[in-house]
């Protein structure tokens, strides 16, 4: 762990609400860190390691990844990649309140070198459902670049059907109807009371952005929201 403070942000919103692309944004224009837990859970299976073989074992046998071992997978990241870095943002985690414990004992633990801020993303099921029907992602797992095919998003790939960062083909995802995200809707908002519930209760402070917008408004709205003059933009 790194004897510097570093400030953790931990981003809660729907599927399709813009995590990802805003996380995106903050590491090319600030040059702030991600941790995408899918990403990470991936990485560790292809290279074989101990967390990676019991998060491997726990899909091949259908069950879900305990939140014991993605927190101890989080915390091995913190411990050994990110020392240098001071502004990181957690994109996936914590997804359940027994996750979301678990992190805050490991900020405590931290003393003062950690500092945590919670940002709630505000989007109607309406426009949930809109932009995931309308949602592609390139083929390629070490990019998985996200796209959108809505008419008026910022997000168009620049060539039909093609990632503009590694130029493999770019598909929709088979959850990405409008059924299924029904279903992950009812999930997600059920997790997603409980957590605020969580942090309310522990009296961190949770500011929202409304993210009905072009991503370059509302990245300019998140720099307001958590009063970016006090980082380092350079």
């Amino acid at each position: 762990m790194s004897t510097q403070q570093q400030e953790v942000f931990v981003f809660i919103g729907p599927p399709g609400s813009g995590k990802g692309s805003l996380s995106g944004l903050c590491v090319q224009k600030l040059g702030w860190e991600q941790l995408s837990t899918g990403n990470l859970c991936r990485k560790h299976i292809a290279k074989g390691t101990k967390i990676g073989k019991e998060i491997d074992f726990a899909i091949k046998s259908g069950k879900l990844v305990s939140d014991g071992l993605i927190t101890s997978m989080v915390e091995d990241w913190f411990s050994t990649e990110v020392q240098d870095k001071t502004v990181i943002i957690l994109d996936g985690y914590p997804r359940t309140v027994t996750q979301a414990k678990d992190f805050n004992e490991y900020v405590k633990s931290a003393s003062d070198n950690l500092k945590l801020h919670v940002i709630r993303f505000s989007l109607s099921d309406d426009e949930v459902i809109a932009r995931l029907s309308s949602r592609y992602i390139c083929k390629n797992k070490e990019c998985q670049a996200v796209y959108s095919l809505k008419s008026d998003s910022s997000l168009a790939p620049k060539q039909k059907l093609q990632c503009d960062k590694c130029d493999n083909v770019i598909v929709r995802r088979k959850d990405d109807n409008k059924n299924a995200v029904e279903e992950r809707l009812k999930v997600y908002h059920r997790h997603e009371k409980e957590l605020l519930n969580f942090y309310k209760e522990v009296d961190q402070k949770i500011d929202e952005i409304d993210v009905e917008k072009p991503l370059n408004q509302v990245f300019d709205e998140f720099k307001r929201v958590v009063g970016l003059e006090k980082y380092d933009c350079n």
